[in-house]
């Protein structure tokens, strides 16, 4: 279709608001990576190869890894295009997790070695992920992203979360930050990787902002509510990008929310093994991070719970899809066992997820269970036929577009 190379025309031309949001997991991004690959080729088969994902979202929001994910979809690279293709994102995961995580064989004393790293500093030092990071995205800002973006980031020093966003950062310049030091910031998870601090300083004034960041999962986890606000918020300031729509139009929001996997019930922990741990036991029992596991499962599960009773509440259930596997094995369910073995497994993860039932939170009993009508491959490609759809029906209604598309 030769108007994917037009930007994505204002919501007020069509009859949707569309968000794409991906949770943090580490290398389970690898998941999320799968899924998104597919539903890029779906629209590619509805408007050509050279359609890709930021060009149907008016909002892709990610958290930890999935800010990362983010951010590779949403950067430009020289031909102002997105930087990479979702099909890419597999393979990146796969050359350099390893690095980003070194695995490190102590046949001896493991779990002494976890409470020793627990005790001295992080588990890894992010050097290769700062770096790696700071040249793929080079110098490119939050405000120059190809469509609008939420990262969710918390602040340790004011104890609260720290949102970059496409919105915010048009009336509060100080938001405007290198998407490298949000990614870094965002994937900051505590006892994993270090504290990210960088300060910006805005052009005009000259004025300096300090942050002292980590992983967004301490607030937001699973960001699909955070990105869902952002667009609330403009929509009560009168952004005449969303006019007509009414606040609480959430009958209009079509929503795509990727989890990255949580581990199934055996491999969870009990009640009678927690209640014997300190400090230390919540940092490494099992030789994982069970307190940092607590927070980022707990509110993932939270938000779609809440995000679910607000869609079936309006008979709009179809409009919103949340994509997530709850069966994962000890180390498919890790952020960071990064050895081939374990990366293959996570992509079979994501290969059989699409071929699953599509399942939603039972609101009784706040468990997620498999529904009957369709696999999450056959919810994609419906997706995908009603956001081409919404493009087109924009760009035929914008003067914007239309113009735009006659120039090509």
């Amino acid at each position: 279709m030769e108007g994917v190379n037009v930007p994505l025309q204002a919501p007020t031309y069509g009859n949707l608001v569309t968000i794409l949001s991906i949770d943090g997991g580490g290398i389970r991004g690898i998941i999320p990576g799968t899924i998104l690959s597919f539903l890029e080729s779906e629209l590619q088969k509805l408007d050509g190869e050279d359609a890709r994902i930021a060009d149907y979202f008016d909002v892709i929001s990610g958290t930890s890894t999935g800010g990362l994910v983010t951010a590779m979809l949403a950067c430009p690279n020289e031909k102002n295009r997105p930087m990479f293709a979702a099909k890419d994102i597999k393979e990146f995961y796969l050359n350099e997790c390893p690095k980003i995580f070194p695995q490190r064989n102590f046949k001896f004393f493991p779990h002494t070695f976890s409470v020793i790293k627990a005790l001295s500093g992080p588990k890894y030092d992010g050097k290769y992920l700062h770096r790696l990071v700071k040249e793929k995205l080079g110098n490119t800002k939050l405000n120059q992203t190809l469509t609008n973006v939420v990262i969710p980031t918390y602040d340790i020093t004011r104890l609260q979360p720290t949102i970059f966003s496409s919105f915010q950062v048009k009336k509060n310049l100080s938001l405007n930050a290198f998407l490298s030091d949000i990614c870094i910031s965002t994937s900051a998870a505590p006892t994993y990787l270090p504290a990210h601090f960088f300060e910006t300083t805005e052009e005009k004034t000259g004025a300096v902002t300090k942050f002292n960041l980590i992983d967004g999962g301490v607030a937001a986890n699973n960001p699909t509510l955070v990105a869902i606000g952002e667009v609330t918020n403009e929509i009560i300031k009168g952004n005449q990008d969303f006019f007509p729509i009414r606040p609480m139009d959430y009958g209009k929001f079509l929503v795509i929310s990727l989890g990255t996997g949580a581990p199934k019930a055996e491999e969870k922990c009990i009640a009678g093994e927690a209640a014997k741990w300190g400090v230390l036991g919540w940092l490494t029992a099992k030789g994982c991070t069970p307190l940092v596991d607590v927070f980022s499962h707990a509110s993932g599960d939270m938000v779609d719970l809440h995000i679910s009773a607000v869609f079936q509440a309006l008979h709009s259930e179809n409009n919103y899809l949340r994509i997530q596997d709850c069966t994962l094995n000890k180390k498919t369910a890790s952020v960071d066992v990064a050895t081939k073995e374990n990366l293959d497994d996570l992509v079979k993860v994501g290969e059989k997820l699409l071929k699953k039932q599509v399942s939603r939170t039972n609101l009784d009993y706040g468990t997620f269970v498999p529904c009957k009508t369709e696999t999450n491959e056959e919810a994609l490609t419906r997706f995908a036929k009603l956001l081409s759809q919404e493009r087109r029906l924009r760009q035929a209604q914008s003067p914007h577009g239309s113009l735009a598309a006659k120039s090509k």
